[in-house]
């Protein structure tokens, strides 16, 4: 089962290179699933929620881009797995015809691409009950 969170904060602190996002759960218990992510990723996701263009596209910004060109759209993130400390996600891309592709990939960067087109992010019930003693 997925449950749907909204990225209710960001921490950044530029003198260190660990950075934090923290998930929180709709319309729930309010769990919350707080993920260190890097530097990079931070201030991509930062930027994007704050509409700020970068005069060249950013890596985040090449595969929205070419995800766009494609005809297709983020249908969702899901942050579907935890192993050994690491979060597992998956982008999930709606094609024009309506076929869905599940792409691995990095919170972090599922967000970052995703949050731009205001995408939902899910959380696999499993991870946020792993993580909610953490």
């Amino acid at each position: 089962m997925e449950i749907e969170v909204e990225l209710s904060r960001i921490v950044i602190n530029e003198q260190s290179d660990s950075q934090l996002i923290v998930l929180t759960e709709l319309g729930g218990t309010n769990r919350c699933l707080p993920i260190v992510i890097g530097i990079v990723e931070i201030f991509a996701i930062d930027r994007r929620l704050k509409g700020i263009e970068p005069p060249r596209p950013m890596t985040h910004d090449l595969l929205a881009s070419v995800i766009d060109h494609l005809e297709a759209k983020i249908d969702k993130i899901v942050i579907n797995d935890l192993q050994d400390h690491t979060f597992y996600a998956q982008i999930h891309l709606r094609d024009k015809d309506g076929c869905i592709t599940k792409v691995d990939a990095r919170p972090s960067d599922a967000i970052a691409v995703g949050v731009a087109q205001k995408a939902p992010i899910f959380v696999a019930d499993h991870v946020l009950t792993e993580t909610a003693g953490q």
